[in-house]
């Protein structure tokens, strides 16, 4: 019998104009814990989808256990699936449980016994009758994975765990190490995909690492340690051109204190005028809700933000835009434009009062010429259209327009999440000058950025988050994507913060 439970065989995906998964193979063998890493945007998120069947594969073959055992596959997810007001019983059962009455009653006494046994078996302690939403979240990650191993055949099977420590800290995180042991040694093969490189040593028997769709290491344990896996996933050091402009940096324009909201809990930091100051963290972090939460397209429950030393009025997207902060979210397409309008239409929403006549109208010669010259200044390409619509232009194009659409108000702060994502290398570039070209002119740029890369190259300053807080500071001269992406992943200690620089 073949301990290969599951076979990955040059797998490749291809999207329009980005090949996500390049010949993939790799192997999960009964009783093996497997890294899987990278980069967000290597692969590891297209693999796991053509792995569940939500995407499928170009080329290449999947295999699950053999011809004579084959074997099953379960995803654990970050968003786990659970119903918070559902008790642990419920939550197993859901789906399952046979309707009470008839000849056979629901036995709730029973159910209760076996569910217990099942937890039993991965070390921990959880009442079968408690609701979800009062579990820690270890506990309910453990919930989940007992629900996916409940009527397994032992040792036939493959856990997929995608980032299932992001939200946990401390005593959690050995809770569930301890449980992804158990499912190995009851035979089963474990993927893992995780950011914190000191958990997969502790945990990991082999490690994979994908690199833009590629796999370009695969090493067994005793042959890597921490800082060779930030050496392969970071690239080695990569020279930064601090001479790539002249950095002028002024008076603080934003200021955060005690900002909290969800997943943040007590954020302070400042950004002055002229820099571009850069935001890392893992998912889970708050890295991804804290331009959100300063904009106010999230409320916050406390703290304070400032504009050139003026508060601003807690969760009002108006009242900062009256004070000159712009917002390019993440989801450009949901969040940042409306894609049935016109490219016109997007750039002038923030602020049509400027192109007002004295008795209301919008006057749209004029509109149309201040379009067009800012689609030109963003190297919108084709330019000259501006009456097409947002959802018809390539991905870069409705990235530099959203951009056109703040920077059109000349800001004071400008907050951007992934400002590159899903763009090309050419429209990378023109954005990245974009940037520069704001700072420049006396903008705070803030930009929120899993692309380790991305911040290392652009930012004069990198604040690295944790548990909903800052926790560490680098200024542009230690700033390298190896120390980068090591104090994303450590949580050892790093350089001091600084309240204000």
């Amino acid at each position: 019998m073949s301990d290969v439970l599951l076979d990955v065989r040059e797998v490749t995906k291809t999207f329009p104009g980005n090949r996500a998964l390049d010949a993939v193979s790799l192997t999960v063998r009964r009783g093996e814990i497997v890294a899987l890493l990278g980069h967000n945007g290597s692969g590891k998120s297209t693999l796991v989808k053509v792995l569940s069947g939500n995407y499928s594969h170009d080329s290449g073959e999947i295999v699950l256990g053999s011809e004579h055992a084959p074997a099953g596959i379960h995803f654990i997810h970050q968003n786990l699936g659970l119903i918070p007001s559902l008790t642990v019983i419920e939550n197993l059962d859901l789906g399952t449980r046979p309707p009470s009455g008839g000849l056979a009653p629901f036995n709730h006494a029973r159910e209760k016994q076996r569910v217990q046994k099942l937890i039993a078996d991965f070390g921990v302690d959880i009442d079968p009758d408690a609701r979800i939403s009062t579990l820690t979240p270890a506990e309910q990650t453990i919930v989940a994975i007992v629900r996916a191993f409940d009527g397994w055949s032992a040792g036939d099977n493959v856990l997929v765990l995608d980032e299932p420590t992001a939200a946990l800290h401390g005593e959690e995180v050995i809770t569930l190490q301890n449980a992804v042991r158990s499912v190995a040694a009851k035979g089963a093969g474990v993927v893992y995909i995780s950011h914190r490189l000191g958990e997969v040593v502790e945990l990991a028997d082999r490690v994979i690492v994908l690199k833009d769709g590629k796999v370009v290491a695969e090493r067994a344990r005793g042959h890597f340690d921490q800082s060779h896996l930030v050496q392969i996933i970071a690239g080695g050091e990569i020279p930064r051109d601090v001479a790539q402009r002249e950095s002028t940096i002024g008076a603080v324009q934003l200021e955060v204190r005690g900002l909290v909201a969800p997943a943040l809990r007590g954020v302070d930091f400042v950004a002055h005028a002229g820099e571009i100051l850069g935001i890392s963290g893992l998912v889970g972090s708050g890295m991804e809700h804290l331009n959100a939460a300063i904009f106010g397209s999230i409320t916050p429950q406390a703290g304070s933000v400032r504009v050139g030393g003026a508060a601003i009025t807690p969760g009002s997207p108006p009242a900062s835009i009256a004070r000159g902060i712009g917002f390019v979210p993440a989801d450009r397409r949901t969040l940042g434009s409306v894609g049935t309008l016109a490219a016109r239409e997007n750039i002038t929403l923030p602020r049509l009062s400027t192109l007002r006549e004295p008795w209301g109208a919008v006057n749209r010669s004029r509109e149309r010429a201040e379009v067009n010259e800012w689609m030109t200044r963003v190297h919108v390409h084709p330019a000259g259209f501006p009456e097409q619509r947002f959802d018809l232009f390539s991905g870069g194009n409705q990235q530099k327009i959203v951009l056109a659409k703040w920077l059109r108000l000349t800001p004071r702060v400008l907050l951007l999440d992934e400002p590159t994502q899903g763009v090309d290398a050419g429209a990378q570039a023109e954005i990245y000058e974009l940037l520069v070209e704001a700072a420049s002119a006396g903008a705070a740029v803030v930009v929120s950025s899993s692309d380790t890369k991305e911040l290392s190259a652009i930012c004069d300053r990198v604040l690295v988050m944790r548990d909903g807080r800052v926790a560490e500071e680098f200024a542009r001269d230690t700033l390298t994507e190896s120390a980068l992406v090591r104090a994303v992943v450590d949580d050892g200690p790093g350089p001091t913060i600084e309240g204000t620089r």
